[in-house]
């Protein structure tokens, strides 16, 4: 089978860099982001200016935010570089970052009291990103020093030794947090609050579009988006119920209104797979379909800078704000987040980032239709260049790239040369054709770098043939590479990630896949599934 596998990036280059540091800090905000919506939905409905306002249940309001959510980011940052043991000792040194930062604030406020009785005191400061910082730093150097007595321990003296190193480095690292890390994090939320403050005060926000809609497109957003305006959001929504930041990246309006232009105007495949590029964008959440579209004449990247700006500043003008972030960018996910009063501003401003990214888009198409055109007849169809371009950006394949790539007829195209041959240098037995297992397969698992998204869609699309099959007593589910723990029977993931999956799950069946969405290796599975139960009956 042709594995599809996106150019390996330049090592070492900024752009990369920036890319793995994003994905990491995505990799431990995203799967908290339920107990993000479940804080939204206690604040919607309990606190003073909520719903249904109700003291009792609007006391979880605050512990949620300062102590859950900041040690639930420690706990999964941690796990994910040493599984729960490094999640545990991150947890441990959050809470001192935590504790720190508290004292901090208690003391400047005494000292701010004592001055003048009547200024106002500073809040507290949620350790988001203290939580960034301290766990994957506190899970790596237990790892590390876990290797130093590795294999010197006396026989029975093991859980001794693994209690107490962890116990005494989690106390250690908590020292580190509640003194360094405490002061550093409160610094630097002091300076990045004092930075919007400034934009807001002087109306410049809408500037920031300039940066993050071209970070969006060559997938720099990441590191911008969960780094910095998750938290200050965050912040500000516990201070006043809502935050604008929140709608700086997650606006679907601009990417709407790019795939609409090419609905209209665009030539060839862009133009034909335009409309259900659309629909997933808007109603699924999926951004980065439209990153292709963009990137086939990068002038358009002006378009969705300006229906950025315009989105903005329409929800400056009118406040227009959310509750918690909205997650995957989803019309669907951004009204059920939109704060009390703000449905107005927030779907006008959807409606005029569209419009605005619809109109100077179409004039940049209108404008270059009959070079498109001829360049079109000349030379084929540009669209497939710019998937292999956008999953080169992204530094992985997409199965959402994947399937864009498939309805525009493009699948020999995506894959770039001399994918096959390193595919099937670098495949398991289980790629070449027909599959083959000694043990039974009751248990298998799509993997993938976060367990979501993708992953997850994989494991629907295996289930509904198994379901169609007839075939009972397989479980299908998703995971996190990271969480593998070797019990799979048969493991899925894209090519690219299948080395990782391997050396975590050494004695699982793996199967290498060039898209989640529509392979024919699932084929494969279900009848190499069917067999077995024949065989068995």
């Amino acid at each position: 089978m042709t594995t599809t596998s996106a150019p390996a990036a330049q090592p070492g280059s900024v752009r990369v860099a920036i890319q793995r540091f994003g994905t990491f800090l995505s990799g431990m905000i995203m799967p908290n982001i339920p107990a993000l919506i479940a804080w939204g939905i206690f604040t919607a409905f309990f606190i003073d200016v909520g719903w249904t306002p109700n003291p009792g249940l609007s006391s979880l309001v605050g512990p949620m935010i300062h102590y859950l959510l900041p040690l639930l980011i420690a706990y999964t940052g941690g796990s994910m570089v040493y599984r729960v043991r490094g999640g545990v000792v991150a947890a441990i040194a959050t809470f001192g970052v935590i504790a720190g930062s508290d004292l901090l604030i208690a003391n400047f406020n005494a000292e701010l009291l004592a001055a003048d009785p009547e200024a106002k005191p500073l809040g507290q400061v949620h350790m988001f990103i203290g939580a960034m910082i301290i766990a994957p730093i506190a899970a790596y150097t237990m790892k590390w020093l876990d290797r130093l007595w590795e294999g010197r321990v006396r026989a029975g003296f093991e859980m001794l030794v693994n209690m107490f190193s962890a116990g005494i480095w989690g106390f250690a690292m908590a020292i580190l947090g509640f003194y360094p890390v405490a002061w550093l994090v409160n610094g630097l939320m002091s300076v990045l609050s004092s930075a919007v403050n400034w934009l807001v005060e002087n109306n410049l926000l809408p500037l920031t579009s300039i940066l993050i809609e071209p970070a969006k497109v060559f997938f720099l957003n990441n590191a911008i988006n969960h780094g910095v305006l998750t938290p200050l959001g965050t912040q500000q929504a516990t201070e006043s119920g809502k935050s604008i930041l929140f709608l700086l990246e997650a606006n679907p309006g601009p990417g709407l209104g790019l795939l609409l232009a090419f609905t209209l105007l665009g030539v060839g495949a862009a133009r034909a797979t335009a409309p259900g590029a659309a629909i997933i964008q808007f109603f699924g959440g999926i951004h980065e379909v439209y990153f292709p579209y963009a990137l086939m004449k990068p002038t358009l990247i002006l378009a969705l800078i300006a229906g950025g700006m315009t989105g903005v500043t329409t929800n400056m003008l009118l406040g227009g704000a959310l509750r918690a972030p909205a997650a995957p960018g989803s019309i669907i996910a951004v009204l059920a987040q939109t704060a009390n009063g703000a449905y107005f501003a927030v779907i006008l401003s959807v409606v005029l980032s569209a419009a605005v990214t619809f109109l100077v888009a179409a004039v940049i198409l209108r404008a270059s239709r009959k070079r498109d055109l001829a360049a079109e007849a000349l030379s084929g169809d540009a669209f497939a260049e710019a998937i292999r371009r956008t999953e080169t950006n992204k530094g992985k394949s997409s199965s959402a790239l994947s399937d864009l790539a498939a309805s525009a007829g493009t699948d020999d195209a995506t894959a770039p040369a001399g994918a096959a041959a390193g595919a099937a240098g670098a495949a398991p037995a289980a790629a070449a054709a027909g599959l083959v297992a000694e043990a039974p397969i009751s248990h298998i698992v799509f993997a993938c770098d976060a367990g979501m998204g993708s992953s997850a869609m994989g494991a629907s699309v295996l289930r509904n043939k198994f379901k169609k099959a007839g075939i009972e007593g397989v479980t299908v589910i998703n995971q996190a590479i990271a969480n593998l723990d070797g019990t799979a029977d048969l493991v899925i993931t894209q090519q690219q990630l299948t080395d990782r999956a391997r050396a975590q799950s050494p004695d699982s069946l793996h199967v290498s896949v060039d898209n989640f969405m529509n392979s024919p290796k699932y084929e494969e599975v279900v009848e190499l599934v069917r067999r077995q139960h024949d065989s068995q009956a």
